[in-house]
């Protein structure tokens, strides 16, 4: 038996970039209309998206476990299309552990299911959509010299709609390059050189990435624009451009988890969810905060007039999975006795590297808006101020498949 082959799989979450734009035409019966149908055409779809929910929290609290003061942003649906598409190629714990760590119960849930699932949720997640850019897509990139198991790459060309791609690991540079052109591409070109070291012992990388670029409902006037706090904490205030409109807003203030709770809808198929803690109770919100108490927000909407702030911001994170992941009992495909043998039979593979990256930005204008005019009608009571200048949690969903793109707490809007 050849002696270990290490094994680099590279996870990305592309661009998220959000511009807001003139406002959808589109009527709210339609939109009921379609998602009803969607719950009946796709309900292997919807199986596997409180799993989804209960990742993404999951991971967050583990990354907010490991800092407090810094910007958190990251995709839990890349990230878990990642290792569910890697676990077709593992067996015995390695394999137990992957779909358990993604919050799988596989007494309850056949694994065919679960791959059904994500085999929909991408489709549908992939669907050309004029109003709403979203697009992911998966790389295989596989060393020259090495086969693998048929089947395997049956599978996850079907079930994860991957590309398989020759490369000569062994000329790391050209390596390098090959793989992050291909991401570079997938994100539009907002993330570029994502791999920076690259062992020439790796026998395959495998790259996830999703670019989502949504246009808000209701925009704001760029001209409104003003230089403001944000205060980071009791001893640090930075300078930010702060954004504002009056206007309606599904917006209200929840006692249960002392918050201003914002949702802000895209002109196509996503929503944003951004809470706003008060004073000191940051904590407490990641305390109180379960994809239930999301789930009914997302349900049962207020509108209310509101006076709202909001900064205008580019965040990023880059994440080291394997520190993160072992957390939540991922740790077999990470050591020497990681079973990869549904990979391929030739020699033992072990995961050496798990990279994820993801990229915010938050705008108030984009090319789309240029010239563009918004009015509604404002009650004549005097509407509360809600100002986003202080550390506030958010998750952006996908309204169609229930899935969480993005979620992320922003502490400091100038830290990139």
């Amino acid at each position: 038996m050849t002696s270990s082959v290490s094994w680099g799989l590279l996870l990305l979450a592309g661009l998220c970039l959000l511009v807001p734009s003139c406002l959808a035409e589109d009527s709210q019966e339609d939109t009921a209309q379609e998602t009803s149908q969607h719950d009946q055409d796709h309900p292997t779809c919807l199986k596997v998206a409180p799993n989804l929910a209960e990742f993404a929290f999951s991971l967050y609290r583990q990354l907010a476990h490991q800092s407090n003061t810094t910007n958190i942003f990251f995709s839990p649906v890349s990230i878990a299309t990642a290792f569910a598409m890697v676990s077709l190629g593992t067996k015995a714990d390695t394999h137990t552990q992957i779909l358990e760590g993604l919050n799988f119960n596989l007494t309850e849930t056949p694994e065919a299911e679960i791959h059904e699932g994500f085999q929909e949720l991408l489709r549908t997640l992939n669907q050309p959509n004029n109003q709403l850019q979203l697009t992911t897509g998966n790389g295989l990139f596989i060393s020259a010299g090495l086969k693998l198991v048929e089947k395997f790459l049956e599978d996850v060309k079907k079930l994860y709609h991957s590309e398989a791609f020759s490369t000569n690991f062994k000329d790391t540079e050209e390596a390098k390059k090959q793989i992050n052109d291909y991401v570079e591409r997938g994100t539009q070109g907002k993330i570029v050189d994502l791999v920076k070291e690259l062992d020439k012992d790796t026998a395959f990388a495998l790259v996830n990435y999703i670019f989502f670029k949504g246009k808000w409902e209701k925009p704001f006037n760029a001209e409104h624009t003003t230089e403001e706090d944000f205060h980071v904490d009791e001893a640090t205030t930075v300078k930010v451009p702060m954004m504002q409109r009056l206007g309606m807003f599904n917006v209200h203030h929840c006692e249960k988890l002392s918050s201003w709770v914002l949702m802000m809808d895209y002109v196509g198929n996503a929503t944003a969810i951004f809470f706003l803690p008060d004073e000191g109770k940051l904590q407490h919100l990641e305390d109180k905060l379960t994809k239930e108490v999301v789930a009914k927000f997302l349900e049962n909407r207020e509108t209310r007039s509101a006076n709202l702030r909001f900064p205008k911001l580019s965040i990023s994170g880059t994440y080291d999975l394997k520190t993160v992941l072992s957390k939540l009992g991922i740790t077999k495909i990470f050591s020497k006795g990681a079973d990869l043998s549904g990979v391929t039979e030739e020699s033992p593979l072990m995961l050496s590297k798990a990279v994820h990256k993801a990229v915010l930005t938050i705008d108030e204008k984009g090319t789309e808006a240029a010239g563009t005019t918004f009015l509604e009608a404002i009650p004549m009571s005097i509407p509360p101020e809600v100002t986003f200048n202080r550390a506030f949690f958010f998750m952006i969903y996908e309204q169609i498949t229930k899935t969480p793109l993005f979620m992320g707490k922003v502490v400091n809007p100038t830290q990139k």
